[in-house]
């Protein structure tokens, strides 16, 4: 199963079939037209498919990433024992028994941050620029100074999310052991919970948001059944929204949207998320449930006005490159490189510290442009390469 608040680049197959079908080129921009019929003729010529190249594209790309999760594997693990000896010399107060650290939030093996006055305030501020990973770092050292603060806890886990970082998000969001009723961070988990694919672990999330919201909590109490399976939660969400008529509820949209997606309900996602537009967040989930329900120009749109909101959003860009993989644009790969320069934005961000995710869509975007030097740069994992590569080209 793939992330559903995330849109998939398995649908530029479907996509492209369609399109072959009926004939019309891939995208309506007359210069790209042209570039993708020299491409098609190009492939021809060697008697292949475009679809065929991306098969092969994608399995190549499937096998690399492995490599990287290993990679990323072993950084976290010697991340984790260089934290140890660090907390261990340096007397840094232990966390709490429960805490994220112990269900598998690993910290950064090296922090400039970590005696840092205010550092939870000015991870704040970070994260508003955009500067994700110092924002991190920030949010990370004001939490091992007061490793019980369940709002740097949950700030930290909203802003692993936007910075492509799933897992760490989940992690970071366990901080409802500090303070369960903390409506936000439940509607994050359900969120990240849902991205990652796990469905029940989604829903669960999601009943106890409801049931410790003091508007709706009685719908939870009044009911005989305790299930957190999707019908029965999303049965309680639009219980809750009949009492919301004349006044919409955002977190609770929000929430539909979510169930919405889960249930493969892309179309009433989209009125639930568009009934409760107010921030970057949810023009991005718009997005990704546009993107999922096959409406990529839709999305496009959408992921613009996100990145409008808030220019550093790395998870919207990185959306936004998957959709014009699935429209057959090649702005595709500038948006990927956009967003990878973006996560290392900070001086002490390392290679180590970039999303696979980001760089597996690269390598297929690249693959669709017959360029040998880019492929060469992308193959290489060489951001800085790719970033000269791409300087002057006509894309």
């Amino acid at each position: 199963s793939r992330p559903l608040l995330s849109p998939s680049i398995d649908d530029f197959l479907a996509e492209s079939r369609s399109e072959a079908a009926s004939g019309r080129p891939p995208t309506s921009n007359p210069a790209s037209v042209s570039r993708l019929r020299r491409r098609t003729r190009s492939l021809l010529g060697r008697n292949e498919s475009l679809e065929d190249e991306f098969v092969r594209a994608k399995a190549a790309v499937e096998s690399d990433t492995e490599f990287w999760d290993k990679m990323q594997a072993e950084w976290e693990e010697l991340a984790r024992r260089n934290w140890l000896e660090e907390t261990e010399s340096q007397q840094k107060p232990a966390p709490p028994p429960g805490s994220p650290v112990e269900k598998g939030y690993y910290f950064s093996a090296t922090n400039p941050y970590l005696d840092w006055p205010n550092a939870f305030a000015e991870g704040q501020d970070k994260a508003r620029e955009g500067d994700l990973n110092a924002a991190v770092l920030l949010l990370e050292a004001a939490i091992l100074q007061d490793p019980s603060d369940a709002k740097a806890w949950q700030t930290l886990g909203t802003t692993q999310a936007e910075n492509e970082n799933e897992q760490a998000a989940i992690a970071s969001l366990q901080c409802l052991e500090l303070r369960p009723n903390n409506l936000p961070a439940l509607m994050a988990l359900a969120a990240s919970l849902t991205n990652s694919s796990q469905l029940p672990e989604a829903c669960d999330a999601l009943r106890r948001w409801i049931g410790h919201n003091h508007r709706y909590r009685h719908l939870v109490q009044s009911r005989f059944s305790s299930s957190s399976a999707l019908q029965e939660v999303l049965l309680l969400f639009q219980e809750a929204a009949q009492l919301n008529v004349d006044n919409v509820d955002p977190d609770l949209q929000t929430g539909l949207g979510v169930l919405y997606n889960l249930s493969s309900e892309f179309d009433r996602a989209v009125e639930a998320f568009s009934a409760a537009l107010s921030d970057y967040l949810l023009w991005n989930r718009l997005g990704a449930t546009l993107a999922n329900g096959s409406r990529s120009a839709e999305a496009v749109e959408a992921y613009g006005r996100a990145l409008q909101l808030r220019p550093g959003f790395i998870r919207s860009r990185y959306n936004l490159g998957i959709s014009c993989i699935n429209l057959g644009s090649l702005e595709a790969v500038s948006n990927f490189v956009t967003a990878l320069n973006q996560q290392r934005c900070s001086q002490r961000c390392s290679q180590l510290q970039m999303s696979t995710n980001i760089w597996a869509a690269l390598r297929i975007a690249v693959s669709m442009m017959d360029d040998p030097g880019l492929d060469r740069a992308a193959s290489l994992g060489d951001l800085d390469l790719l970033t000269r590569t791409l300087e002057g080209r006509d894309l």
